[in-house]
């Protein structure tokens, strides 16, 4: 798309990458399966990874030694 179309689509403050984050965000939430974000996204384990523990915070805590 041509950007001054782009510009009139989004939203005041919105970015094309702000919208890709909330998008994968949002799939973690749903599926918390960070191998379909990976699948899905073509991001790295790490940044699934990052996705997934933003999202179940309890499945990366860090257990008390």
């Amino acid at each position: 798309m041509h950007r001054i179309t782009m510009q009139k689509v989004l939203s005041t403050g919105q970015t094309l990458d702000r919208l890709r984050q909330d998008r994968i965000l949002n799939e973690a939430f749903t599926t918390g399966d960070p191998f379909k974000l990976m699948r899905l996204f073509g991001i790295t384990e790490q940044t699934a990874m990052r996705y997934v523990g933003t999202a179940y915070p309890e499945r990366t805590a860090k257990l008390p030694t």
